[in-house]
């Protein structure tokens, strides 16, 4: 019997997803940033910027950023650890990785980007302090196996970090599901030249575990003492665990 997931509001092959995802990364790479900009107003770098402030990363520290893409948050914490630590960055799509490398270099730093699934991390256990995961759960097919993996890389006293879309506020909810089904598409056409990728990305907002059900999905996965912030009036949440 095959199994199925969510690709976006559809129902799917689990086999299918993966592909179907890597799709609509390879077709939004290049305008990834330019959309990210301009879908926020901004905001996104104020999120990716607390995500860092509670990251709690010092210099020498060595940090997994997890579905990194064009590595924003790479950046961020390669300038913290410094050349005594190491920051590596993964993505599963080769696009989006290949932004993030050349924007890293752009910015003269050197750090291992790594092509890889987030559900089986290729790097020993017990070996990151810290291990992040920015806007890249909701798209996995297997989350509580990626959490797991997550996990396991982790040295005691390591923490994971997951920034990511979540369940907004009641009475924004008229408005947001407006702008997420009508300007957000009409904004990928467009900027991006791509409507359905916008829609899907729309759509895969709302399949996401809310804050409390990814918290304990986390919880779950072994990590404990796991809090989460509520940004933007709930339309992102930090959440934070650690291996202990």
């Amino acid at each position: 019997m095959s199994n199925t997931t969510h690709f976006g509001f559809k129902t799917v092959e689990e086999s299918e997803k993966a592909r179907k995802v890597a799709e609509v990364f390879h077709s939004v790479a290049q305008r990834y940033d330019v959309m990210n900009d301009l879908m926020s107003a901004g905001l996104h770098r104020l999120w990716k910027a607390f995500a860092i402030a509670q990251s709690g990363v010092r210099p020498g520290n060595r940090v997994l950023d997890v579905a990194g893409g064009t590595a924003d948050l790479s950046i961020a914490f390669a300038k913290r650890v410094g050349t005594g630590g190491q920051v590596v960055l993964t993505d599963i799509n080769g696009s989006m990785l290949g932004v993030g490398r050349d924007r890293m270099l752009d910015h003269g730093l050197v750090a291992l980007a790594v092509q890889c699934d987030a559900e089986k991390i290729p790097f020993p256990s017990d070996y990151f302090d810290c291990v992040s995961v920015a806007f890249g759960l909701r798209n996995m097919t297997h989350k509580e196996q990626a959490l797991a993996e997550m996990r396991r890389v982790l040295r005691p006293g390591g923490r994971l970090l997951v920034l990511e879309f979540s369940k907004v506020a009641k009475p924004l909810a008229p408005l947001y599901d407006l702008y997420s089904f009508k300007v957000l598409p009409f904004m990928g056409k467009l900027v991006a030249k791509d409507e359905a990728s916008y829609r899907y990305l729309a759509e895969s907002i709302r399949m996401h575990p809310g804050q409390e059900a990814l918290k304990r999905m986390m919880e779950e996965a072994g990590l404990e003492r796991v809090e989460y912030f509520n940004l933007a009036a709930g339309v992102v949440a930090l959440h934070k665990g650690y291996k202990l």
